[in-house]
């Protein structure tokens, strides 16, 4: 088994904005720093609340993963981090949409409350998923 370490990096997704990597590859595994609704292209925090902030968070997740050569499928476990746990019924029908639709087993997942994000956001979505076949 090669585990090397392979950073994964997308101009389609927020760049780092520190000594850490969008993503890294190790063996069969991906593991994603943390996604936040942050407009790729100004970096800024997007508009429109907790809906569109996770919208936005995991528009950045699938930049990433497409990076990749994966796919929402691929992903095997993530954590959310809100700022506010009220927001959790908003951010869970928007994530589910994306990484648990009908016929596809979710990842696992943790969710907490922060008291603090970059930038105020809102939510934020880290990541591990699986190159290969899953099943």
């Amino acid at each position: 088994m090669n585990l090397t370490k392979t950073p994964i990096s997308t101009p389609s997704a927020p760049a780092a904005i520190g000594p850490y990597s969008q993503a890294i590859r190790s063996g069969d595994l991906l593991f994603a720093s943390g996604q936040v609704g942050f407009d790729p292209k100004t970096g800024a925090v997007v508009e429109g609340g907790i809906d569109a902030q996770t919208e936005r968070a995991l528009a950045n997740m699938s930049a990433v993963l497409s990076a990749a050569g994966l796919k929402f499928a691929d992903v095997v476990k993530t954590t959310v981090f809100l700022k506010n746990m009220s927001d959790f019924a908003a951010m869970n029908a928007i994530y589910a949409r994306s990484l648990a639709p009908e016929g596809v087993v979710p990842p696992a997942r943790s969710t907490v409350e922060v008291a603090r994000l970059p930038k105020d956001a809102l939510v934020e979505i880290e990541f591990i998923a699986r190159f290969g076949q899953i099943g």
